[in-house]
This record gives structure tokens, sequence and C-alpha cells, in this order.
């Protein structure tokens, strides 16, 4: 696939998710491109690296800063950005082969299937977690920094 193509229909993705999620109109062309800036990450860690599971972390970690970047400027929840972005990152196929297989007695192979959607599951939720906890440390500096500003002017 070419890389025009792939950021094309992971916006369609997102932005698709963003109605189905009864997202504010306003908003869903910002649905799009997060979900859209998180699949490119994917692809270009995947491609570079040759594994998935990092990849979908720096996938959702991009997700989530840019969530928060736009949750900033339209002055709404983070959550209408973030779960949105993250649809194109969910491991829905494994999923899918790892049940094809159970049904098919194929045991071993759905076990493989199984472990890899959950590996990129976990780090899916991790890379959404640890681009909160960054953004949360540089809100609390620049919040000390500003106190320590009205600080100096009051003395």
């Amino acid at each position: 696939m070419n890389w025009p193509l792939e950021a094309f229909l992971s916006f369609i993705a997102a932005a698709s998710f963003g109605v189905i999620f009864n997202a504010p109109t306003r908003t869903l062309l910002s649905c799009g491109l997060v979900g859209m800036s998180g699949w490119l990450i994917y692809r270009s860690y995947f491609l570079v690296f040759d594994d998935s599971v990092q990849a979908s972390f720096a996938g959702a970690f991009v997700v989530a800063l840019v969530a928060h970047i736009l949750a900033k400027k339209f002055r709404m929840p983070m959550i209408i950005f973030s779960i949105a972005g993250i649809i194109p990152l969910v491991p829905g196929s494994k999923a899918y082969n790892a049940m094809r297989n159970i049904v098919e007695n194929n045991y071993l192979e759905a076990i493989a299937f199984a472990s890899e959607a959950l590996m990129i599951s976990g780090a899916i939720a991790m890379g959404l977690v640890f681009a909160e906890v960054l953004i949360q440390l540089f809100f609390q500096q620049q919040a000390k920094r500003i106190q320590r500003k009205i600080g100096m002017t009051r003395e």
C-alpha cells in the first residue's frame, strides 16, 4: 500500500468513528487528523524496526499527544479525539484470526495471534498512559514556573 492511500483511509476511519461516537461536528476533521497521525507514526516505526508492538506504542503515544493539544485548542475533553484517533491502531485482524483459528481447532496458531493482539492492546494502553503522564508533568512544571513569577512580582 502507498502512504497517501493509507493516510486517507486512516483519516476516514478515525473521522467515521468520531461520527459513530457522536463527536461534535466541528471536531470530526480533527478526529480524522489524530487517527491519521497515529497511523502514519505506526507505519513509519513498523517499517524501520519491524515490531508491531513498539510501533503501536509509538502510534498511541502520538495520538494521545495530538489529542491533548486539540483538546486544549477546542476546549473539549481529550477523550473525544483519542478514542476516534486510536481506532486505526486497534488489532482487530489479529483478534479475528485468533478466534478463527480456535474455531478451526488450530490452537497453537490461535495462541500466537491472541498473544500478539494482547501485547498490541497493552502497548496502545501504555502509550496513552505515558503520554498522559508526560503532559501532566509538563503542565505541573508550567504551573510552578508561573507561581514563581507571581511570587517574584508580589515582593
